[in-house]
């Protein structure tokens, strides 16, 4: 293995260490001691590409986030409701991990990541930040919701939902 894969499968096995771990303890609970010796890897391998517990979530939702972006991309998908559709279906699809996000109260690492790649921009003009945080916001405010209700709905369901009270 080369160093890039090396890094890739260090980061596969921390995360999954820590996916474990977090279904049976509070995140509070949970060491990087025992995560390393979960993941069978050393503390400096974690440290050489985490710099925390919390960083290991966020980019592990980054890579959801990202791999969903690149395929809705791919089906040229042009509508609001085309969007929100493959984005509930995403989030559907995860079910799982969204769902022990928010068991253990970490769902507000979801909204870092929906602000860092769809929220405004310091660049932005002053009427487009606050469109851009009003759709951010809103969307997170669904997404959230829908989470802590037990993602009840489908995400076509969801999707649906959104189209029916103006969002095409």
């Amino acid at each position: 293995m080369n160093n890039e894969e090396k890094n890739t499968w260090v980061k596969e096995q921390i995360t999954g260490a820590l996916l474990r771990l977090l279904e049976q303890y509070k995140f509070e609970e949970i060491s990087i001691s025992q995560i390393t010796s979960a993941a069978q890897v050393s503390r400096n391998s974690f440290y050489r590409n985490f710099n925390s517990r919390e960083d290991i979530l966020l980019h592990y939702i980054r890579r959801l986030i990202t791999d969903w972006r690149t395929e809705n991309e791919e089906q040229n998908r042009d509508s609001n409701a085309d969007l929100y559709g493959s984005l509930f279906r995403h989030l559907s699809d995860n079910r799982d991990f969204y769902l022990l996000l928010r068991k253990r109260n970490l769902f507000h690492l979801f909204l870092t990541v929906l602000l860092e790649q769809s929220g405004p921009k310091a660049e932005y003009e002053n009427m487009w930040a606050y469109t851009t945080a009003f759709i951010a916001y809103g969307t997170y405010g669904w997404i959230e919701e829908w989470v802590a209700r037990g993602m009840q709905e489908s995400g076509d369901e969801m999707a649906d939902l959104l189209a029916s009270h103006g969002m095409r």
